[in-house]
């Protein structure tokens, strides 16, 4: 069976994410508007119809803008543990309430020829989850708003095929940059986002379990830029004796617009 993933948008601003199987398709948060999500579907090619559900990761306003919206419009349940239901219920609109999926952090479920685990993120969120799925013997994972790479998210998205890694910002630019001190703090913390260089020792560690390919996502507009996140990865990696093209294949995903559409058979 073929899996495919595709970013529709994925930075500060704005995050969403396409999976798909053979038939089925879902939406990994919606947090830029619902016309841009549709108009980029459509743009590749993605029938609409085919997508079953909308999977939120938390409830912060770049990942559920346009939650309420596309669940309305295309008539598809969302997904999401309790406690980001809660803390999202009131930003989203109304709801069909046969579209109002919980599910708990941890257990599987299916959708149609796609499973779905979810695991906890370390990030200043109710109860902020990332995504692994699996098609046959394939499996992606995303993995953005991480304070810090660790053992459990490790373990989880190990061995995948594809992997859509946070690498957030320049640590060296976010402490000059314009940010108040309290929003610096939030982002440094263990809470907060992954680093650039944090990511490049993430990126080796799955390398170590068996991914070969990753896809950096979720730059920072004001504190990032993709071709210091990807120098900054590769340097890494090459201090550890990884060659990337050949070891392991790293691109990047746009902060607005649509990524390389990855199909792994």
């Amino acid at each position: 069976m073929t899996i495919k993933l595709c970013s529709l948008a994925s930075g500060s601003s704005g995050n969403c994410i396409y999976v798909g199987g053979d038939r089925t398709g879902l939406l990994v948060d919606c947090g830029v508007s619902g016309k841009e999500i549709l108009n980029n579907l459509r743009n590749l090619g993605i029938c609409t119809s085919t997508i079953k559900g909308i999977l939120v990761t938390h409830e912060h306003s770049d990942h559920i803008r346009s939650v309420g919206i596309v669940s309305r419009k295309l008539n598809i349940p969302i997904y999401a543990n309790l406690k980001t239901w809660d803390q999202m219920s009131g930003n989203i609109g109304d709801i069909r309430a046969e579209n109002m999926k919980v599910f708990t952090t941890g257990e599987d479920f299916v959708l149609e020829e796609i499973t779905v685990e979810s695991y906890c993120t370390p990030h200043d969120a109710a109860e902020s989850v990332g995504y692994c799925f699996y098609s046959g013997n394939r499996k992606v994972s995303i993995a953005t708003d991480l304070g810090y790479f660790s053992d459990s998210v490790k373990e989880c998205i190990s061995g995948s095929d594809l992997v859509l890694l946070e690498s957030n910002h320049d640590v060296e630019m976010l402490k000059v940059g314009r940010y108040p001190y309290f929003l610096k703090r939030r982002i440094l913390s263990n809470h907060g986002h992954l680093s650039n260089e944090a990511a490049g020792l993430a990126v080796y560690e799955l390398l170590k379990t068996g991914v070969k390919e990753v896809l950096l996502g979720h730059l920072s507009k004001e504190n990032n830029f993709p071709e210091l996140a990807f120098e900054t990865v590769k340097g890494v990696l090459q201090q550890k004796d990884v060659t990337v093209g050949k070891d392991i294949q790293i691109e990047l995903a746009p902060r607005s617009g649509v990524s390389k559409c990855y199909h792994i058979d």
